[in-house]
């Protein structure tokens, strides 16, 4: 689960955070912890990302073919699992991210509305 920061809790939209996951594997192999890192960062430490959403998304997004994953050393010389999007990941990437532009510009609209 996402959470925004400040004690504020509840769910995000449904596959936000999968979609979230997939922009951060575009820059490249991480492991969890990268992925959960450069999420709240980017966000400026709006999103805060929890381990218990995190790592099964992680394991749903293998599964269904939209990441590859491997075993290596992390900066800390500790063992991590590394993810990367695969070519089905990437198509995916650019798909939802065509259904968040239009859903955030809708959001948007009705929310200035009169």
């Amino acid at each position: 689960m996402l959470r925004e920061d400040r004690n504020e809790t509840g769910q995000l939209i449904q596959g936000t955070m999968e979609m979230l996951i997939l922009k951060a594997l575009a820059r490249g192999a991480m492991h969890g912890y990268g992925v959960a890192e450069w999420i709240e960062q980017t966000s400026q430490q709006v999103l805060k990302v929890e381990e218990g959403a995190l790592y099964p998304a992680l394991h749903r997004l293998e599964l269904r073919g939209l990441l590859s994953a491997k075993w290596g050393a992390s900066e800390n010389n500790r063992r991590a699992k590394f993810y990367q999007l695969t070519a089905e990941g990437r198509k995916r990437l650019e798909t939802e991210s065509s259904r968040w532009a239009r859903l955030s510009a809708a959001v948007a609209f009705v929310m200035q509305a009169s």
